[in-house]
């Protein structure tokens, strides 16, 4: 009952696709709000003002899964955090090159 759909599954490639270039776009050392993600996909979609809402329960997984990879940091007070245990308010960022 957990399979994707292929539309879902590239649904979700895409959204992936939108976080990593809207961080690139700020570039290292800055970060964006999930949603700001969340908008820009749902405008790419083609979808109405409010849509947005419904994609930011898979923003957050989609960040998970790229904190995962090593392709994005998720932060919280401005300091990196665990992609496995947060909660609450959280920004999104290309990992520093230190």
């Amino acid at each position: 009952m957990s399979q994707e759909s292929p539309q879902s599954a590239d649904a979700t490639r895409d959204l992936a696709a939108v976080i990593v270039s809207l961080c690139a776009e700020v570039g290292p050392g800055k970060s964006i709000c999930p949603t700001e993600a969340a908008k820009a996909f749902a405008k790419e979609r083609g979808e109405d003002d409010l849509a947005w809402r419904e994609w930011l329960t898979k923003v957050r997984r989609s960040a998970v899964d790229l904190a995962r990879e090593g392709r994005l940091v998720i932060y919280r007070k401005g300091k990196p955090v665990d992609p496995n245990d947060f909660r609450g308010v959280y920004r999104l960022g290309l990992p520093r090159s230190e």
